[in-house]
């Protein structure tokens, strides 16, 4: 029924719209519609168009009219009508009549007889047509009354993008582009009174309005400090919504008291950044000014959104403003932030970052809901928009720890430049996951600082689109376009905002245009690239005093109540500038992002716990693993998963795993250990080469799965594995911020070949690989790249495994302390990440469970095998798997050689795929008594102990590494000067 209703409605719309869709601006009423009034001599050929469709049986009303009496019409209209008179056009009703008559469609199929000609009923047709017009233009405000909008506070942009030309001119051609062809629309009376259809509430109670009240009304409404883009929006419902914050008479109404309250926000936030610039005058700090109000809207959005239920917000920003959030946002104290500008030591390891690129935790008692509020505030490097799908990964981590299943309890909050919106390609790899059941944080609200200006670039060269928001409208949600300054207008936004994503659990967007007072930083000279915007911007008042005027001249407050707020947040900010010169040190655990309460204390870090399992475990998991769905769930299961089962069975019996039971018997453990385990990316649920098969699909009814590992046990962990969108940046970036919410969880991120982890670079670089070393931030989570040379071609084929040991920040000139018998622990926790090369489905078993048996948390990056998945080789038993099993940093030689070392000629270090294809090489040669294979199964860190012992049992052999890729590639350039220290040290020590 709803939806019949929805295809009426349109219908309806369509067809009294099919030729009016656009509308006129403030001042110019009288004007737009009645061309005799309008400055700008008549555009004929403008008015030839118009003389066509509906408008036609108007204008030949108007012509018999002047036909008549030329003197009854404008005397514009009698110019016209005069110049296109002719003796065609002095008949113009039979002229229509010839015109139906040589139709041939007129006629009936067989041509005997024309069709009856259908007579129009009885009706005021002026009258109707005028309210289809006004009904138009009611449209056409809501459609594009955005771009007739007042947004620039400099007013260098007026309306429609025009950047030329006076106000006046401005204005008229703004209106142009709302009307279209209604511009040059002929009403006789301005005055007369027309029905509101129900698509519009401009009427308030009122469902009779005259047409300059309703012009008035609407411009009001689109064309005032806020443009309203919303009718991209599908649903009648939410359209409707909108129009009810909006459209409503009255619907922005600050009582005295909050507007005294946007007032003392917006005096802190310029407060702050004039004080640190009054302080420290050659420090970059990235302020706001310009955008102020961005504060304000923050805030307005965390006191609503904790009335309406919201517990935990996760805030994602670049570097402008990022001081001014902490100290006014999240209450950050001022002089923890001051003494940042000192220069003083961290007491704690680590390198650290700039003071605008830190993260904060904080949990606090919010004044105007009256309840706690936790905010986080996650940290970002440079990478102005990557952080973002950090913060979306964070926030769902945090709804699934909280059973938050619609986002009602914690809501995600991102800040954008209006360059980096719609430059970067993350921007769009993180909206995507809006709707996506496995990535969706129910709605998250975007906030675009709008400085009109990326670093030196004009917008007109870094977007092709008319606003800087445009990628967002793939998502069919609201965008609210407004001047920053005009602080009501913003803080209404704001609370729209917060009331649209509780209540639909959809993004929004609030897009503040203001600009940039000083240069890109405060070193910054911007007049070299922008002489004239920044000419306008050294004229223009700061919001905070034009707003504190406006509120004076109201009589909500008085001058002096205003001086008096400056100069106490003035001395609340000088009394913190001498209490943090009393700061000698500070912790950079003080800015973590991801406390983790509870985890560390009592723990002792360096002790690491047993990854074997009971062979009852790996039984009761494997049968399950190896079995259809139950008989009661009537599920058709595909032939050829029948036969991967029956295969699964038969190893059962073997007591032999290859690659994929391995893998779940790791998964099945940790869950039965009660260890959350989320397995992510590009066909993970099948697998890339068809091996893992977690995720069955019934084969004759749609959306209808089924996996064993969520069903092994009545109270185990939950088990999540998810397809993702075909993106790397954006989906590492999730799953890394989906690590960092709680360490009792095991995150997997599978690339679908190794190199398509190149598009996740920077999530790689700036955040897993220094992370902890900047911000103290740890992560355990994993990287599968599957890798090996394997005829797919140079860049397919490699995951560039050298990349990632680049990366690696141990020393390879020092020899650690290998008697210490901690030294494994030691070594892995004084390191960035873990990169191995497995080649056993038990190591990597015991790998992935051994990410949960640190003491601690660390990136492990695994290089996953392709053709070994099923190779005949990488089988391993079940006593690999047991109690008494652990992970193998390295696997020595078990075969002759190992029997009489001092016969091996060749000692072969190799890692990955290629032993195997080195251990046929021996078998054809037939040197298995002088050729030793050693597999180093991890490769960072470097294992200088265990390869010191192979280097001492084969003491007669020649030293040799083998890798399939190239010597440029692959591990040897990190391995080589890391052997020659193990060599060094051997030396010196004998």
């Amino acid at each position: 029924m709803k939806l019949n209703q929805c295809i009426i409605e349109h219908a309806i719309l369509a067809r009294s719209l099919k030729r009016h869709l656009m509308i006129p601006h403030r001042g110019f009423n009288t004007g737009l519609l009645l061309a005799a009034k309008s400055k700008e001599p008549i555009d004929k050929n403008r008015l030839d168009s118009v003389a066509s469709g509906s408008n036609a049986v108007y204008i030949e009303k108007l012509f018999s009219k002047w036909d008549k009496d030329p003197n009854s019409v404008n005397p514009s209209w009698d110019a016209y009508f005069s110049n296109k008179k002719s003796p065609k056009s002095s008949k113009p009703k039979k002229h229509r009549k010839q015109m139906r008559t040589d139709n041939p469609m007129a006629a009936t199929p067989s041509g005997t007889a024309p069709a009856p000609a259908i007579q129009a009923p009885n009706a005021d047709w002026k009258y109707i047509d005028d309210h289809l017009v006004v009904q138009a233009i009611i449209r056409a405000y809501q459609t594009r009354g955005h771009l007739a909008a007042d947004l620039d506070p400099l007013g260098i942009v007026g309306p429609s993008g025009i950047s030329s030309g006076s106000g006046e001119s401005k204005k008229i051609k703004a209106t142009k582009a709302v009307l279209r062809q209604h511009f040059f629309y002929t009403f006789n009376d301005l005055n007369a009174v027309f029905k509101l259809p129900h698509t519009t509430l401009i009427g308030g109670e009122e469902q009779f309005l005259p047409l300059q009240e309703i012009l008035d009304r609407l411009e009001r409404v689109y064309c005032g400090t806020i443009g309203v883009e919303y009718m991209m929006i599908t649903s009648l419902y939410k359209s409707h919504w909108i129009r009810e914050h909006f459209e409503k008479p009255n619907s922005i109404n600050f009582q005295p008291e909050e507007k005294k309250l946007i007032l003392e926000r917006l005096s802190r936030t310029t407060g702050f950044e004039n004080f640190l610039a009054k302080k420290f005058i050659s420090e970059k700090r990235f302020g706001i000014e310009g955008c102020d109000i961005t504060i304000p809207v923050m805030k307005e959005i965390v006191d609503e959104s904790s009335r309406l239920g919201v517990e935990s917000i996760h805030i994602g920003m670049a570097h402008r403003g990022r001081l001014n959030v902490l100290a006014n946002v999240c209450r950050k104290p001022i002089p923890d932030i001051l003494s940042q500008f000192h220069g003083i030591r961290a007491s704690d390891s680590g390198s650290g970052d700039v003071k605008y690129h830190l993260g904060l935790f904080t949990d606090r008692h919010n004044r105007q809901s009256n309840r706690r509020i936790r905010i986080t505030v996650v940290a970002n490097p440079s990478h102005l928009e990557f952080v973002n799908p950090i913060v979306l990964g964070k926030a769902r981590a945090e709804m699934f720890e909280r059973g938050d299943s619609r986002g009602d309890k914690v809501l995600p909050i991102i800040l954008h430049g209006d360059a980096s919106f719609c430059g970067q390609g993350i921007v769009f790899e993180s909206i995507h996951f809006s709707e996506l059941p496995a990535y969706t944080t129910f709605g998250t609200i975007h906030i675009v600082v709008n400085n009109q200006i990326g670093f030196t670039t004009d917008p007109r060269f870094s977007r092709s689109s008319r606003y800087c928001t445009d990628v967002a409208r793939v998502l069919n949600v609201p965008i609210f376009h407004v001047n920053a300054d005009d602080p009501e207008a913003c803080c209404h936004c704001a609370r729209v905002a917060a009331k649209w994503r509780a209540k639909f659990h959809q993004d929004v967007v609030i897009d503040i245009v203001g600009y940039r007072r000083n240069g890109h930083n405060e070193a910054d000279e911007p007049m070299f690239t922008q002489p004239l915007m920044y000419q306008r911007i050294r004229k223009t008042k700061p919001c905070v005093l034009k707003y504190a005027e406006k509120l004076v001249k109201e009589g909500t407050i008085k001058m002096e109540e205003y001086t008096a707020m400056n100069a106490k947040y003035e001395k609340i900010c000088n009394d913190a500038y001498e209490e943090s010169k009393k700061h000698t040190e500070f912790k950079y655990s003080d800015w973590l992002d991801s406390p983790w309460p509870g985890y560390f204390q009592g723990r002792d870090r360096l002790k690491v716990c047993p990854t074997g399992v009971n062979s009852k475990v790996l039984d009761h998991i494997g049968k399950i693993y190896s079995s259809p769905p139950p008989e009661e769930r009537k599920f058709v299961v595909h032939k050829g998963i029948m036969r991967i089962l029956g295969l699964r069975k038969q190893m059962l019996e073997s007591k032999v795993a290859d690659w994929s039971l391995g893998e779940a018997f790791a998964i099945g453990s940790l869950l039965k250990d009660n260890i959350h385990v989320r397995v992510s990316g590009q066909d993970v649920e099948r697998g890339t080469f068809s091996h893992r098969h977690h995720v069955l699909h019934h084969q004759t009814k749609d959306k209808v799965k089924y996996n064993a590992l969520q069903h092994l046990y009545p109270d185990q962990a939950s088990y999540h594995i998810c397809n993702s969108s075909l993106s790397e940046c954006g989906v590492l970036g999730f799953d890394l911020g989906y690590s960092m919410a709680n360490p009792n969880t095991l995150v997997i991120w599978e690339a679908q070949f190794g190199d398509f982890a190149n598009t996740a670079q920077p999530i790689i670089d700036t955040f897993l690989a220094s992370g902890e070393t900047k911000w103290v931030r740890q992560s355990g989570l994993v990287l599968n790249l599957p890798h090996s040379m394997e005829g797919m071609g140079p860049e397919h084929s490699s995951g560039r495994m050298e990349r990632f040991l680049q990366l690696s920040d141990d020393d390879p000139d020092v020899y650690p302390d290998t008697c210490d018998c901690d030294f494994v622990a030691r070594q892995i926790m004084s390191t960035n990440w873990i990169i191995t090369n497995v080649t056993t489905p038990a190591n990597y078993f015991h790998a992935l469970r051994r990410q949960v048996a640190f003491g601690f948390r660390k990136p492990l990056i695994n290089f996953s095998p392709k053709s070994v998945l099923r190779h005949p080789l990488a089988r391993s038993p079940f006593r690999d798997f047991n109690e008494c099993s652990s992970f193998q940093r390295i696997i020595p030689e078990t075969g002759e050689a190992a029997k009489n070392p001092e016969c091996v000629k060749k000692l072969v270090f190799c890692t990955g795929k290629v032993y195997y294809d080195l251990v046929k090489e021996r078998d054809d040669h037939e040197q298995n008594d002088t050729v030793a294979l050693v597999r180093i199964e991890q490769v960072c860190p470097f294992p200088y102990d265990l390869i010191t012992n192979e280097i001492a049992l084969y003491k007669d052999a020649e030293l040799l590494w083998a890798q399939e890729e190239h010597k440029n590639q692959g591990a040897w350039s990190y391995v080589q000067a890391r052997f020659d220290t193990t060599i060094l040290n051997q030396k010196s020590e004998t």
